[in-house]
C-alpha cells in the first residue's frame, strides 16, 4: 500500500510542479495547438489556437518518476516484467503521439502524421508489447471478463487480440480529448478502477492464479497515472493553460489497454471506460450516416461537441461526461467485486 501511495503522490508532484515548466518551453518554441479549419464556423475552440500541445510529455515523465520512486524508496516492491513492459508500450506510443504532433505544429496544422504513418507506429508497438507479454510475461491467453472464461486464445489468437485492444483503446481516449480537462479527469477514473483491481489481485493472488509481485507492479503503474492525470488536470482544467495532445491521449489508452490484458480484464474494460466507448461510437455513427445517407445525427462529432455545439458550456459538458465515466467505473468496479465474492475461499 505504502508503494501505491508514493507512486501517486510522485507522479501527481510532477505533474503539478513540472507541467508550468513544459507550459514555458512550449510557448517559447511556438508549439501551440492547431484548429482545424472543417469545422462550423462557431466552433469555440477557435479560441484555444496557439494554445501550447504536447502536454503528454509531462504526464509520461510523471508516470516514469512515480513508477520509479515506488520501487527505489520501499525495498520489498521489486521491478516486475508486467511493469517494464507496460512502460515501455507507454513510452513507445507517446513517442507516436509526440511526432504526431510534433509535425502537426511544424505544417501548422492539426493533421500530424498520415493516417498510415499513424495507424502504422501504433500496430509496430502494439504487436511488440504483445510478443513481449507472450514471450517474458507468459501472459495468460485465455479470453477473460473478470476472471478467465476458460476459452484460450491461443498465442496468436491472444497477440491479434492484444494489438486490436492497444489500437482501439488509444485511438478511443485521442478521440475524448477534445475538451479542457475531459480525458484527464475521466482518465483518472478508469486508471484508480485498475488501481483496486491490480491491488485486489495482489492480495488474493492465489485465487486469481496470478503471480503476487507482477500484479503489484501493475498496480504502481495504475497508481503513477492516477496521480499524473490528476496533477495534469490542475493546469488542463478548463481554461486549459496546456493539451495533453496526441502524446498524452495516446499513452493513456494504451496504458488503459495494457492493464486491461494484464489483470484479465480485457472484456470489462467496455464498462469501466465506458465514456470512451460512447465517444467512439458517436464518430462511427456520424460517418456512416454522412457517406451512406449524407445525413448527420450529430452537429458535430465526437458527441461532446455535439452537446457544445447544442448550447451547453464547456465545463458543464466536461462535469457531466466526468460523471458518465464515473458511473461506468463504479458499474465495472461493482461487476468486478460482485464476482470477486464468488471465488471460493474468499468469503468463509
Amino acid at each position: 500500500m505504502i508503494a501505491l501511495l508514493m507512486a501517486v503522490a510522485a507522479s501527481f508532484a510532477v505533474t503539478v510542479v513540472g507541467t508550468p515548466f513544459l507550459v514555458r518551453i512550449l510557448r517559447a518554441r511556438g508549439i501551440g495547438q492547431q484548429i482545424r479549419d472543417d469545422g462550423p464556423i462557431d466552433h469555440p475552440h477557435v479560441l484555444k489556437a496557439g494554445t501550447p500541445t504536447m502536454g503528454g510529455l509531462a504526464i509520461v515523465a510523471a508516470v516514469v518518476v512515480g513508477y520509479l520512486v515506488a520501487h527505489i524508496r520501499t525495498e520489498q516492491v521489486k521491478f516486475a516484467t508486467t511493469g517494464t513492459t507496460l512502460m515501455l508500450l507507454v513510452l513507445g506510443l507517446a513517442a507516436i503521439g509526440f511526432v504526431d504532433d510534433y509535425l502537426g505544429v511544424r505544417k501548422r496544422r492539426n493533421l500530424g502524421l498520415r493516417k498510415r504513418g499513424k495507424t502504422a507506429g501504433l500496430l509496430l508497438v502494439g504487436c511488440a508489447f504483445a510478443a513481449l507479454a507472450l514471450e517474458y510475461v507468459k501472459v495468460s491467453t485465455d479470453l477473460s471478463f473478470t476472471r478467465s472464461l476458460d476459452f484460450d486464445l491461443g498465442s496468436v489468437g491472444w497477440g491479434l487480440f492484444a494489438v486490436v485492444v492497444i489500437y482501439a483503446v488509444s485511438n478511443a481516449v485521442n478521440i475524448t480529448d477534445g475538451l479542457d480537462g475531459l480525458a484527464a479527469g475521466s482518465a483518472a477514473l478508469v486508471f484508480s478502477a485498475f488501481l483496486v483491481i491490480g491491488f485486489v489481485q495482489f492480495r488474493h493472488a492465489g485465487v486469481y492464479g496470478v503471480l503476487a509481485a507482477g500484479s503489484l507492479d501493475v498496480a504502481i503503474v495504475a497508481a503513477s497515472f492516477v496521480g499524473a492525470c490528476a496533477g495534469f488536470l490542475w493546469w488542463n482544467a478548463a481554461p486549459a493553460r496546456i493539451f495533453m495532445g496526441d502524446t498524452g491521449s495516446l499513452a493513456i489508452g494504451g496504458a488503459m489497454a495494457g492493464l486491461a490484458l494484464y489483470t484479465n480484464t480485457q472484456l470489462l474494460l467496455p464498462i469501466l471506460g465506458g465514456l470512451y466507448v460512447v465517444e467512439t461510437l458517436s464518430v462511427i455513427a456520424q460517418v456512416i450516416a454522412f457517406r451512406g445517407f449524407g445525413r448527420r445525427v450529430l452537429r458535430m462529432a465526437p458527441v461532446h461537441h455535439h452537446f457544445e455545439l447544442s448550447g451547453w458550456p464547456e465545463s458543464t459538458v466536461v462535469v457531466r461526461f466526468w460523471l458518465l465515466a464515473g458511473l461506468c467505473v463504479a458499474l465495472g468496479l461493482g461487476i468486478f467485486y460482485a464476482d470477486f465474492i464468488r471465488i471460493p475461499g474468499v468469503i468463509e
